[in-house]
């Protein structure tokens, strides 16, 4: 069984994502810095943390579908 993500979280890391590609990558405390200076003020720790590790799960899971492609 998987994690249960709320919407908020899934919106704010699809966003994200979209907008800042480059700068997400596959590790935890790195996004977790992004998130922090993108969302300053807006998000409590929890939810950063959550949001940081949603983006750490599809920056791998898009490296593991472009290294199959190749």
């Amino acid at each position: 069984m998987g994690k249960v993500r709320t919407r908020k979280v899934k919106v704010y890391a699809k966003e994200i994502i979209e907008r800042f590609p480059s700068e997400v990558s596959i590790s935890f405390e790195e996004n977790k810095k992004l998130v922090g200076t993108l969302l300053k003020g807006q998000v409590s720790k929890k939810l950063r943390n959550r949001v940081a590790g949603y983006l750490t799960a599809l920056a791998k899971k898009l490296e593991e579908k472009q290294k199959k492609e190749s």
